[in-house]
């Protein structure tokens, strides 16, 4: 099991970039790059509650959760 991070797709559909959301949220640019490619294994929820802001979203359409064998099919 695994959670997903689609932080990606949720700042294409709001059209923000890195360095935009990076400052509105207070987070280094390293830190949001993690996030966005799905290398991060922990989230502040402080962090999620800037970015859902930011973004005008719920956390849901930012984190998805994973079975093991559908995420081993996406790579």
């Amino acid at each position: 099991m695994s959670i997903v991070i689609n932080l990606d797709v949720m700042m294409a559909k709001r059209k923000k970039g890195l360095t935009e959301l990076a400052g509105e949220v207070d987070i280094t640019l390293a830190n949001l790059s993690i996030l966005k490619n799905n290398k991060a294994k922990a989230v502040r929820l402080s962090t999620l509650n800037a970015i859902c802001k930011a973004l005008d979203c719920q956390p849901g359409d930012i984190l998805q959760y994973v079975e093991d064998d559908e995420e081993e099919g996406k790579r």
